[in-house]
């Protein structure tokens, strides 16, 4: 029980330390969210339709580039949260992505394909036990492709902040990303609720594979303290605790990457 007030105590000071904006400044590419608009989509499978939904997903994409649409990322569940497949879809913005002439390139690419998008809907929710799409603003295009370039594991981390803490955690998440950066980890690109699913922030980061995720074992541990210390937390140790002040819920989820995006 005596070590409550410690916890406590740390998560008050790495508060303070943030909100005062002690701590390195780090490359724009961590610290900026973006206003680039992108929509996720996360589904849970019907039970024994996974391989036959992302199937059905890879032979959209040419259907979808054909239509004049980015090429999404997908990532499969392998731990974590219960859901299977989260697709994210580069959309610019509401404005471009609904345009008229956008929806009816879509449409036509979608029937010169020999499958409509009403034919292709039908299909996907017979696929499907439980989904949800949320639009978010992330990073610019560019340094999204940059950063999922090559991966192979995507980590996933869905939260949702206590009421007038968004901000806060935004903050934090930054400077998580200055900490990991200090270590010579990859960083997470940051996906901030628009419309959509309830989740406020959504944070990405890549890994080659399970072996790169697991290379943070092996960081010194005056190297984690030197770089939580420039990020502006106590210690290591006071990072979860203190994101844990700014939240209700939080979930991760780890796995495969089925398709980049990136040519």
């Amino acid at each position: 029980m005596t070590h409550r007030p410690a916890v406590a105590g740390a998560a008050l000071a790495v508060a303070a330390l943030l909100v005062s904006g002690a701590g390195a400044q780090a490359p724009a590419a961590l610290q900026d969210t973006g206003s680039y608009l992108y929509r996720f989509v996360i589904i849970q499978a019907a039970p024994g339709r996974l391989l036959d939904l992302i199937e059905l997903y890879k032979g959209r994409l040419p259907v979808i580039e054909a239509g004049g649409d980015e090429r999404p990322f997908i990532a499969k569940h392998s731990q974590g949260d219960f859901w299977d497949l989260c697709i994210i879809y580069p959309s610019a913005s509401f404005t471009e992505y609904y345009s008229e002439a956008r929806v009816a390139k879509r449409d036509a690419a979608a029937k010169g394909s020999g499958i409509p998008n009403a034919e292709f809907a039908r299909t996907f929710y017979s696929m499907v036990g439980w989904h949800e799409d949320l639009y978010a603003e992330g990073p610019p295009l560019d340094v999204f492709r940059e950063h999922v370039k090559g991966a192979g594991l995507a980590h996933f981390e869905m939260l949702q902040a206590l009421p007038g803490r968004r901000d806060d955690l935004i903050k934090e998440r930054q400077a998580e990303n200055v900490y990991n950066h200090e270590r010579g980890r990859p960083h997470t690109l940051i996906f901030v609720h628009d419309q959509g699913a309830a989740w406020d922030v959504i944070t990405l980061d890549v890994f080659r594979d399970w072996r790169h995720f697991a290379e943070q074992e092996s960081i010194p541990a005056e190297v984690s303290l030197a770089a939580a210390k420039k990020a502006g937390f106590a210690n290591p140790d006071a990072i979860g605790p203190y994101m844990r002040t700014l939240i209700s819920t939080h979930r991760d989820t780890l796995g495969p990457v089925v398709f980049s995006g990136v040519r």
